[in-house]
């Protein structure tokens, strides 16, 4: 296999400014620099006083040259989105999608990597995490290619034939009273990954690419992680919270040998069996040894953003609702009126505690929601840290006793916690394990492998 071109959706809208630096050559063979504008317009691109179908402006052999997109989002539906000038390399190229024109960059896989490691990591962080990182961003790119597009090999190059948008928000029950969800990456039609957190964040050459980043990526060129002949869907979240959970109770009722629970110990082996509600509560209710119980902000910095770092509490947490709190958020995030809320029942939980399914029982309904993040979106005004929680009530002397006045959420981990923990790994990194070594702790079975040289 040669080495893959990534085909990433940037941006869309009515029209989009772009600009070049250097010299780029149009696709219809004019050499073009300086500032430009497309905009739709009936159904096609309008752009220097011609319509086209589609356009695309490829880069003079000169590997220094770039393109800047202007208004690009970032942080879409988080706190802190704005819009910004973005710079990229490789081949630019603009389509129509859905009634505005879309704006793709086409780059080398490896490219791509070094600006991901560097927009996802820390400065700070160790060359054995960010080489482990390497490895299972490039392995779930990947494993996305295969998975969710149909890939033909065409003259020793990777070719991407796309399948219909159906792997998003998919339903798994909804009768007897449950409203079960999984959320997974969505196939986008016209390109294999978006820009944004929703695929893998990538800003281009916007921002410096970090020379830890840029070692990394060269270090483990080509290599991904591989599980009986197949590339490895390598999931990863912030923190784990002490026990790995299983892919298919996050997810499509799929099960992965390597992402299978386990403890997040190298030096502690026995994890109880946190499927079962009392071993849950008192795990989730302790802090029990494991790489990522850790509140070193030296190591913490080196996952989180700084507006995350506000709190070293991710291991262990609590959340505290009042009852018009919970019922009213409750009825804003899932659109239904389950009056005063009586109590929040587990059902089902994984193997690290977290909850797959959660009974809310109200005065006017009772429902039973999965999975997890559907639990965690309830819940929340944005995310829970985690589905792995207990509950504890507390009622007011004066009014009836069976509707409670408070509710206390005590929980453990940030994110789904499959595959690779990020702060656990990090920790693992300051201690001197190597990336194969982090690798085969979070994916075990697991083997690393070079696809291209």
């Amino acid at each position: 296999m040669t080495e893959p071109q990534i085909v990433v959706g940037i941006l869309s809208g009515k029209e989009i400014q772009f600009s070049f630096p250097d010299e780029f050559i149009s696709s219809d063979g004019m050499a073009i620099s300086g500032i430009q504008q497309a905009v739709y317009r009936k159904g096609k691109i309008y752009w220097q006083e011609k319509e086209y179908d589609e356009l695309s402006f490829i880069p003079r052999q000169n590997t220094s040259s770039f393109f800047e997109l202007q208004d690009v989002t970032i942080g879409i539906n988080f706190h802190w989105e704005r819009k910004e000038v973005q710079r990229f390399k490789g081949e630019l190229k603009i389509i129509v999608e859905d009634d505005k024109l879309t704006a793709i960059n086409i780059i080398s896989i490896e490219d791509y990597l070094t600006s991901v490691i560097s927009s996802e990591m820390s400065a700070t962080a160790s060359l054995e995490l960010l080489k482990a990182h390497a490895v299972i961003s490039r392995s779930w790119l990947l494993n996305k290619l295969r998975v969710v597009n149909k890939l033909r090999v065409e003259n020793g190059e990777l070719r991407v034939t796309m399948q219909p948008d159906n792997a998003a928000h998919s339903p798994l029950s909804t009768l007897h009273s449950q409203l079960i969800k999984w959320y997974d990456h969505e196939a986008h039609k016209n390109f294999d990954v978006c820009a944004d957190d929703h695929c893998q964040r990538y800003q281009g050459i916007t921002r410096a690419s970090t020379p830890q980043a840029v070692e990394a990526v060269s270090a483990t060129r080509g290599e991904v992680l591989m599980y009986e002949g197949k590339i490895c869907d390598a999931r990863f979240s912030k923190c784990c919270g002490g026990a790995f959970e299983e892919f298919q109770n996050c997810w499509e009722n799929v099960r992965h040998p390597y992402l299978i629970g386990q403890r997040d110990s190298q030096t502690e082996n026995k994890l109880p069996d946190l499927t079962v509600e009392a071993e849950a509560d008192k795990w989730i209710r302790t802090s029990p040894v494991a790489f990522c119980n850790t509140q070193d902000k030296k190591i913490l910095s080196q996952v989180l953003n700084n507006y995350d770092q506000e709190t070293a509490d991710f291991y262990r947490w609590k959340v505290s609702y009042s009852q018009e709190e919970l019922s009213e958020l409750i009825h804003k995030r899932s659109d239904i009126d389950f009056g005063k809320i009586i109590d929040l029942i587990p059902i089902e939980r994984g193997t690290s505690g977290r909850l797959v399914r959660l009974k809310i029982v109200g005065t006017l309904r009772t429902l039973t929601i999965g999975k997890e993040l559907e639990i965690r979106r309830t819940l929340s005004t944005s995310h829970l840290y985690s589905s792995a929680f207990v509950v504890d009530k507390e009622y007011k002397e004066e009014e009836e006793q069976e509707i409670p006045s408070r509710f206390i959420l005590t929980g453990a981990g940030w994110g789904h916690g499959v595959g690779l923990c990020q702060i656990g790994a990090a920790v693992m990194g300051e201690q001197g394990y190597k990336y194969e070594e982090i690798l085969s702790h979070y994916y075990p079975g697991s083997t690393i492998e070079r696809q291209y040289k």
